[in-house]
């Protein structure tokens, strides 16, 4: 029997790649999104779509039921949907922050909210959290993005210890550098929010560093492979990283002391 997946922000990088690499698998795949022309896209590979904002709490409701209806179940959710407001704390409003945690914090809780009830029924899922490095340590710009991916780690923790009871399964997936949308849009966001403050020179020089490696940047499919071990994985392990200096970064976070970290990484801006 196919497992059914549904795939959030689905429609470019790690979620259209691992909508894509799932659906040559053998499962039946939903890839949920918001661009219409790009949904039209995914169907062209036999995924089928959903038209859905995480922060619209209507459209998450009536997707699930659209699944529920048609497959009557759901296996394997992807909270992948999610975006960088880059720029210095000081310079980003209050309101772009909340819409930072919204999609990438409340988009994901609501949807697990929704889905556990028919997990919890058929006692087996697979929740799968798309986080991030950047949810186990922080660079300068990145507060609000940061923040959102450190909150997703702590929930996902939380959930994992409360919902194994019920033979449901929840995994992070923390990519580094990979190639998608995310690094240009967080780009476009700081040079927004903080190129004309007082942050300037030093976020013109972190844009400068950041364009500088993208080309060192993972296949997206690097991603998708590691989200089908995690949902294939018996017992899975409770995070898996991948993508551009995702195992350097984080072992050189877990053995230095933050003072040396915070050196390491401020030398990457000067």
């Amino acid at each position: 029997m196919k497992k059914i997946v549904l795939i959030t922000g689905a429609t470019t990088g790690i979620g259209k790649e691992t909508a894509i690499y799932l659906s040559k698998k053998d499962y039946t795949v939903y890839g949920a999104g918001r661009r219409e022309n790009k949904l039209k896209e995914l169907e062209t590979s036999g995924i089928k779509t959903i038209k859905m904002d995480v922060t619209d709490d209507s459209q998450m409701a009536q997707g699930i039921e659209k699944i529920i209806d048609k497959e009557g179940r759901i296996d394997v959710l992807v909270n992948n949907a999610g975006f960088g407001s880059y720029g210095a704390v000081e310079d980003v409003s209050i309101a772009d922050a909340r819409y930072q945690l919204e999609v990438n914090v409340f988009g994901a809780a609501r949807l697990i909210q929704l889905v556990l009830p028919y997990m919890r029924n058929q006692h087996y899922g697979k929740i799968v959290n798309i986080s991030s490095i950047g949810g186990k340590l922080a660079t300068p710009f990145g507060g609000w993005y940061h923040a959102s991916k450190f909150a997703l780690e702590g929930l996902s923790d939380s959930l994992r210890n409360e919902v194994r009871q019920f033979g449901v399964d929840v995994v992070l997936i923390e990519p580094g550098g990979v190639e998608s949308e995310w690094a240009e849009i967080a780009n476009d966001n700081l040079i927004k929010n903080s190129s004309g403050t007082v942050y300037r020179e030093m976020a013109e020089k972190f844009v400068k560093g950041l364009r500088q490696t993208t080309h060192k940047n993972a296949k997206a499919i690097v991603i998708a492979k590691l989200i089908e071990k995690a949902i294939t994985a018996h017992k899975p392990k409770a995070r898996y990283s991948g993508g551009y200096m995702a195992k350097p970064a984080l072992f050189a976070k877990k053995i230095l002391s933050d003072r040396l970290f915070d050196k390491v990484m401020m030398s990457q801006v000067k």
